[in-house]
């Protein structure tokens, strides 16, 4: 599938506003940024296991399409939602569990990239990553 693959963090688009927006300290943001984020994905049918590494910590997260469940972000905000796939793009809608807003996240692969969006109360950022 088009997701497989280890993908590396490249370089990101407005996140120091997001995880602002998102309420993650000023330290938190600073270290979030340089994370070295590396994310290895594959995909069988309607199943994904996605494995997340950075400099803070290694999780390892399995979900199937429609099906919803808990994550945490690095910095602690638990949320709870599913992803949907719409065309070559996978869609994810995640509601925060301290304040039920919702956090959207994008994946879809143009080129040699995995860009990553985020949406959240109107602030979008990207993270874009490339094959390793």
């Amino acid at each position: 599938m088009t997701f497989n693959g280890t993908w590396k963090i490249d370089r990101n688009d407005n996140y120091e506003k997001f995880m602002e927006q998102m309420g993650i300290n000023m330290v938190k943001r600073k270290l979030a940024s340089h994370d070295n984020l590396k994310i290895t994905i594959e995909q069988t049918g309607d199943k994904f296991q996605v494995k997340e590494s950075s400099n803070f910590r290694t999780i390892d997260i399995n979900f199937t399409l429609g099906v919803t469940f808990d994550y945490s972000l690095a910095d602690g905000t638990e949320l709870t939602g599913s992803w949907t796939m719409e065309g070559d793009m996978l869609k994810g809608l995640f509601n925060r569990k301290d304040n039920g807003k919702l956090l959207t996240t994008t994946r879809i692969i143009q080129g040699d990239e995995l860009i990553q969006s985020y949406n959240y109360e109107g602030v979008d950022a990207k993270r874009i990553f490339k094959r390793s």
